[in-house]
């Protein structure tokens, strides 16, 4: 992830203590990450997963997108040791560039991270539907589902802009129409596009929406089929949280494009430390995974409930719970 032996050949001193003081920020972080953070967020994600799929029949609209949300996490978080453990510790070869298992983790992240951002975009405009029409079929569990499908086919469809543009940095200059594209600026500056800044106006929109909504007081409120009061505040601590860990990494991005763009940049301390933000504001992406599931747990009341009921069927084996039948029975009734 970091690496000082550029820095070692130099006989500047206040470099050299510089960069050092850098990895040893990052080490220690990293490997606070890779100690709690990552089992952690691996654990919860898959519970978060398991439990509400195998509580279909009880999933509400905010659940679905949680569930997409948490599939993402466990791509990111199995991405995450790859990138800790990267160059500056391991020297890995997958971690040039060129190479092709580097493009595909770099397409897997981009597309996990589009996951991510959609969800908590339409789960924001869901949330308003629901509370401006209760009961409507348009933030309806079977819609939201098809929705999820329709975010990870576009989310693919979107990186592929940019993996032309990885790809064809990669194969060989012979090729007419690649070599007009060997541009990985243009790739970042996609992503950061569509990745945060349509995000991040789809979500203000919402909010906007869900605050005049609030203040209006209708005959709807009364309606027992709208959503339970804590999705507001689960749906404000996702948008928080997840935009504040997210921007960082955004903004970096944006500002080395632009950096790269114009070749302005030359001194070797601002370079280093510009690589240092970089490098925490993905440690800070990568704890979105780690966070996310922990904030559905503490705040979702219906989760507790669901999490027993998934521990008694499995204490039950084949034979179905005697409480499990009651609840089925008063269901049908």
């Amino acid at each position: 992830m970091w690496s000082c032996e550029a820095v070692n050949d130099t006989k500047n001193s206040e470099n050299q203590n510089l960069c050092h003081d850098f990895h040893l920020v990052l080490f220690i972080f990293s490997l606070l990450y890779l100690i709690i953070c990552f089992p952690v967020g691996l654990c919860y994600n898959a519970l978060l997963v398991l439990v509400n799929l195998c509580n279909k029949a009880t999933m509400t609209m905010p659940d679905v997108y949680f569930v997409n949300i948490a599939i993402a996490g466990l791509i990111i978080s199995g991405m995450a040791p790859m990138y800790l453990l990267g160059p500056g510790n391991t020297k890995w070869a997958i971690w040039n560039f060129n190479n092709e298992v580097y493009i595909t983790l770099l397409i897997l992240f981009n597309v996990s991270s589009l996951v991510i951002m959609y969800s908590t975009t339409l789960l924001s405009l869901d949330y308003y539907i629901e509370r401006a029409l209760p009961r409507t079929y348009m933030s309806s569990v079977y819609n939201t589902k098809h929705v999820c499908g329709f975010i990870w086919g576009g989310a693919m469809l979107t990186s592929f802009s940019s993996l032309l543009f990885y790809v064809c940095n990669h194969v060989s200059t012979k090729i007419i129409e690649c070599s007009k594209m060997q541009n990985k600026e243009a790739a970042d500056a996609i992503m950061v596009f569509i990745g945060y800044v349509v995000p991040v106006i789809a979500v203000l929109y919402a909010l906007v929406l869900i605050l005049r909504i609030r203040n209006e007081t209708t005959p709807l409120d009364q309606d027992t089929g709208r959503l339970d009061p804590s999705v507001h505040r689960l749906l404000i601590a996702t948008v928080c949280t997840q935009f504040t860990l997210w921007t960082p990494y955004y903004v970096t991005l944006l500002v080395n494009t632009f950096i790269n763009a114009q070749g302005t940049l030359t001194d070797e301390n601002y370079i280093r430390i510009l690589t240092f933000i970089e490098s925490l504001s993905k440690l800070l992406a990568f704890s979105s995974s780690f966070v996310m599931p922990l904030l559905y747990r503490s705040i979702n009341k219906n989760f507790p409930h669901k999490l027993r009921r998934l521990l008694k069927r499995i204490h039950c084996g084949n034979q179905r719970c005697s409480h499990e039948s009651t609840v089925v029975q008063q269901v049908m009734t």
